[in-house]
Order: C-alpha cells, then sequence, then structure tokens
C-alpha cells in the first residue's frame, strides 16, 4: 500500500481516547487498530511484532550493517476527544487556491488558516466538516509503515536496527506511561507527530497540573453574618490572586501560563482545576510555588484546611535530555535539507510523548508530519508532504 492508502485505512478505524476512563488504554477500541498495525507489521517482515496488554504496538527491523545505534520511530494510533472521530468522510481534493467548502455550513477560509496558501497544487486530504480527520496522528503511522516497508524492499540500502512503536492515549497526555522502553530496544527515538514539513521540536513547556479544593460551612443567610464561609466565593477569590496576564490567551513563545481548566461549586464545597506551563525551569518553579502560597494565605485568611491545593508534575523539557545528544536533531535537520525542506525548530507550547521518553533513558525529538489543523473539522493533511516526510525518515534511518 501507498502512503494515501494506508492512512485512509487507518482513519477509518475510531481510536478516540478518554481521558475520563480509568483504564488502559482508555479506550478498548484503540486496540483494534492496534492488532491491525501489529499484524500488517508481522506480515511485512518485522521481528517480534506484537501488541501488549495495554494496547502499544512494538517491532523491529534488524540492522543490515555493524557499528550503527539502534534508533526509534514512534506515533500515536489515538485520535483527539475534541471532535469525533467516528465515521470519517475523507475526501482528496486537488487544491489550486481559495477557500475550501467542507460541506452546506462548513468552510475552511485562506483568511482563517493561511498556511493553505503553501498547499496551492498539492493534493489534500480534507473531512466533510462533521468529525476530525485523524491525521493526527495516523499520518504519522502511516509514514513510518511505509518507511520500514522501504528498508524491507530495498536490502541493499544501509540501516541499523530501527525500532517501531505505536502508542495509544497520547491526546491525554497518557502515551508514554506504559511503554516499554527497554523492551523497545532504541538507543533514541523520534516521535513522528508534528505539523508542516520541517519541524524539529526538542524543547518543550515543563508542566504540571494543580487541583485545589475549597471547604467552607454553610448557615442560613439571614443569620449568616460571622458564621458562613463560602467556599464558592474563596475559589473564586483564589483565582483572583493569580497573575492576570500569565494565562494562555495573553502569552506566547516561551511565555508560560496558569491556565483555569475548570471551576465547579456550592457554598460548602469547590473545585478549582488548573495546568501550570513554562520553558523555564525557575519560572515554572515560582508558578507551581504561587498557587500554594495562596493557598496558606487564604489558610490564614478563613481557617486552617479551608483550601487544600495539590500540585503534580505532568512532563518536563526534553530540551534538557536533547542538548546532551544533538546529533539525533541534527541527523533530521540533514534529512530535511537533503530532501530540499529547511528545518524549523520551535518551542512547543505543549507536550509530546518525546518528552517524558526523553527522561527514561530515549531522547527523542518531535518531527514533522505534513499535518495541519488537528484536533478539529478543519484537519487535513497533503499527500505531497506525507510522501515527501516518507523520503526524509528513510534519510533519517540510512547508515552514514
Amino acid at each position: 500500500m501507498n502512503v494515501t492508502e494506508r492512512f485512509l485505512k487507518y482513519i477509518s478505524y475510531d481510536t478516540q481516547s478518554d481521558e475520563s476512563s480509568s483504564t488502559i488504554p482508555s479506550t478498548a477500541k484503540q486496540k483494534v487498530l492496534g492488532q491491525v498495525l501489529a499484524d500488517e507489521l508481522a506480515e511485512m517482515g518485522l521481528q517480534d511484532a506484537r501488541m501488549d496488554e495495554y494496547g502499544y504496538v512494538y517491532a523491529y527491523l534488524p540492522g543490515n550493517c555493524e557499528g550503527v545505534a539502534p534508533m526509534g520511530l514512534i506515533a500515536h494510533m489515538d485520535t483527539a476527544p475534541a471532535e469525533s472521530g467516528t465515521d470519517i468522510k475523507p475526501r482528496i481534493i486537488h487544491y489550486e487556491g481559495g477557500d475550501i467548502q467542507l460541506n452546506e455550513k462548513v468552510t475552511t477560509t485562506v483568511e482563517q488558516f493561511p498556511a493553505l496558501k503553501k498547499y496551492i497544487g498539492d493534493d489534500l486530504i480534507v473531512t466533510d466538516g462533521t468529525t476530525l480527520l485523524g491525521g493526527d496522528d495516523k499520518a504519522g503511522v502511516a509514514e513510518i509503515m511505509c518507511a520500514v516497508e522501504y528498508f524491507l524492499q530495498h536490502p541493499e540500502v544501509k540501516h541499523g536496527k530501527i525500532c517501531v512503536g505505536f502508542t495509544p492515549d497520547e491526546e491525554i497526555g497518557r502515551g508514554p506511561d506504559k511503554f516499554d522502553v527497554a523492551g523497545f530496544g532504541a538507543d533514541y527515538g523520534y516521535t513522528v507527530d508534528g505539523g508542516e514539513v520541517g519541524g524539529i521540536d526538542y524543547e518543550n513547556f515543563n508542566a504540571a497540573s494543580a487541583k485545589v479544593s475549597f471547604y467552607g460551612l454553610s448557615a442560613h443567610t439571614g443569620d449568616a453574618k460571622g458564621k458562613m464561609i463560602n467556599a464558592g466565593r474563596i475559589a473564586c477569590e483564589f483565582v483572583s490572586m493569580l497573575p492576570e496576564n500569565e494565562i494562555p490567551e495573553r502569552t506566547s513563545g516561551r511565555e508560560g501560563f496558569i491556565h483555569l481548566d475548570a471551576i465547579k461549586g456550592s457554598v460548602t464545597e469547590a473545585f478549582v482545576g488548573m495546568i501550570i506551563r513554562d520553558h523555564d525551569w525557575d519560572k515554572f518553579v515560582e508558578k507551581k510555588e504561587l498557587v500554594q502560597k495562596i493557598a496558606d494565605q487564604l489558610c490564614e485568611k478563613y481557617g486552617e484546611g479551608t483550601v487544600v491545593a495539590e500540585v503534580k508534575d505532568t512532563y518536563f523539557n526534553m530540551k534538557e535530555k536533547i542538548l546532551p545528544n544533538m546529533f539525533i536533531v541534527d541527523k533530521a535537520m540533514e534529512a530535511y535539507r537533503k530532501n530540499g525542506v529547511e528545518p524549523k525548530s520551535m518551542a512547543i507550547r505543549g507536550g509530546t510523548d518525546g518528552a517524558t521518553l526523553s527522561f527514561t533513558g530515549l531522547p527523542c525529538p518531535n518531527i514533522s508530519t505534513g499535518g495541519m489543523n488537528c484536533h478539529g473539522i478543519h484537519e487535513m493533511v497533503s499527500i505531497q508532504a506525507m510522501e515527501k516526510m516518507i523520503d526524509i525518515i528513510i534519510d533519517i534511518c540510512k547508515a552514514e
């Protein structure tokens, strides 16, 4: 199968993950595609192709030359909970410019998505405007499959051991949780999970979550003076004490933030959920400490135990682990340039599986797929971009 055929096959499987689920993977349907991929890898001739109990798919292609370190290629199978991934109806259009009408009510406009101008003359796979497409990250899955198939069809091309891994639950931040780094067998790797061709990402946010609980005391409103402690109002006071300009809608680049993700409650009990992000370690620590400091101040004001803050680290900036291994980044940049693409490195305002994997002994920057507008109904992918990425992945894997 070519990359288009593979991609269309893979997006036909609904693999949406579910943040509210406590199972691994979060949805059983992810394992349906996982088994399909494991079977395909085995049929292609890769070694030890398997899906484990958690839905992770592994296989490897033995090297055919000496002295080359084993490397890995990783992509995720799940799609984002933001939009439906059920019954995706893709359409291939030859893009000649202008807006793209997805259905009677939905149009992908150049004004809203100016990157479209770069794809004039390409064949684009788009949605029907009712679901996401699944290019994030089934474009990466398809590209990896085609790249390893190339080496099987061209045994004369020298390469080291190539390890393949497909993960569930990346979109809900759990992709690396059960990843078997030791069993994977690579010294370093790449997640193939980016956007525009040319991206090489090795710097991301440090991330934490904050859960703050508020406990109040109810009293009759006519006789509440000096008695009532309103948990809901204290929760609002807590939020008002956070830096008003350090929020996602007022920051960009390497600027961090504290994002109010959830708030609910009543007089007797309330809850605030937040995510904390910063590329700079010291500023990241300051933000976490600020949450606890505000909680302590409110406890002093309203009584001990009124506010309880729980701050938990989620992932860290992979830059710390990549800088001592910059040959990995250089290798990808060289492959991009060899294929006529000028590489671009940006600080990710988010995280990847590779961020966590880099801290488990597998340095793992992220490279592009050619997808666009992920997590929504305007998602699309260029066939030519996917084909270009296959050539780039092949060059990354070749023995020098």
